[in-house]
């Protein structure tokens, strides 16, 4: 997806944002006007599926801490990870389908669908859309002490004067990191040995420790150390740069053509939740995602705040997953 393009999404999202917030947010407030008596009653748990420390785990904390004083229950952040995300989306998309179980979901959700030869649910049928969170960029890092390349070719030229040696680090098998670095390696023609992890924490601490060389991580994570000179930002894989890495070219730029990949956050309910409940969720949430305060706390880590309707985001994963789809094949990932 060019640039252009990317920014006619972006548009669509924040128009979509805008009537949820205005009028054409009417027929969604009043389904929130009419949710059960009583909802919520008890704390509501949002479920992550990677580890603490995580964007992931970021982006839920920021949402809940605010979500908990609209709602006027606790939002407890629940970390439940494994399998490239997949087993915490499971667990909610199995849940009481009540309200009181949210996942943080991402694009990695839109990935496993096509990476995975088969998994325990289908991700748009047992899980109902609420709102697209935030968009974060991935981001080409490398261990500055142990990776002597100063950009994109010079790693390009490291990896193919030593084939499956460089090792890149991903959340795990079928997550966006993942794919990015298969595309890499199809674009450049260089053979990187790929390491899963269980999500950014302990990846990041490997990557620091010179244990992988390199990875695809959203920014999020890796932005402290990029700015302490720990690791070295070599490109971003979206379209255009990002706001808090604006001197850090796109691979784009770098000469890797028809790359445009970055990681969306969203929440989604199980797919039997009353949509009541499910457009109070989408209101609220929309409320807080374009308050100034919360898009304040997402510059600070590097993301883009977004919002928008429970069509959007349902729109946006049949359209994602469609792509992946494509790249997975491509590429020749697949999972058992």
């Amino acid at each position: 997806m060019n640039a252009s393009s990317n920014a006619r999404r972006r548009r669509t999202v924040l128009r979509a944002a805008a009537l949820a917030l205005g009028l054409g947010a009417s027929a969604t407030l009043a389904l929130a006007q009419q949710a059960p008596a009583g909802w919520p009653a008890r704390p509501i748990s949002l479920v992550v599926p990677f580890p603490a420390g995580g964007t992931t785990d970021v982006l839920a904390r920021a949402l809940a801490d605010k979500l908990s004083q609209s709602l006027g229950q606790p939002v407890v952040v629940e970390s439940k990870p494994g399998a490239g995300a997949t087993l915490g989306a499971d667990y909610v998309a199995k849940a009481k389908p009540d309200g009181y179980t949210l996942l943080m979901g991402a694009v990695h959700h839109t990935i496993a669908t096509s990476v995975y030869r088969k998994l325990p649910y289908d991700f748009q049928k047992d899980l109902a859309p609420v709102t697209v969170v935030a968009m974060v960029p991935n981001v080409l890092v490398i261990n500055a002490a142990n990776t002597p390349a100063k950009n994109v070719a010079e790693l390009v030229a490291l990896a193919k004067a030593a084939p499956e040696k460089l090792a890149y680090g991903s959340n795990g098998n079928g997550t966006a990191q993942h794919l990015i670095g298969t595309q890499f390696q199809a674009s450049t023609g260089a053979k990187l040995l790929h390491v899963p992890y269980k999500g950014s924490g302990p990846l990041t601490t490997d990557l620091l420790g010179g244990q992988v060389a390199m990875s695809f991580d959203t920014i999020t994570p890796v932005l402290q150390h990029i700015k302490g000179g720990k690791l070295r930002a070599l490109a971003v894989t979206t379209a255009r740069r990002s706001s808090v890495l604006p001197d850090v070219p796109t691979l784009e730029e770098a000469g890797l053509k028809g790359f445009d990949i970055g990681t969306w956050f969203g929440v989604l309910a199980p797919a039997a939740t009353p949509k009541e409940i499910v457009a109070r969720l989408n209101a609220e949430m929309v409320k807080i995602i374009h308050s100034p305060e919360f898009a304040q706390r997402m510059q600070a880590i590097g993301a883009e705040p977004l919002g928008g309707t429970q069509e959007e985001m349902a729109r946006q994963i049949r359209e994602e997953t469609a792509k992946f789809a494509k790249l997975v094949k491509e590429g020749g990932v697949a999972i058992e």
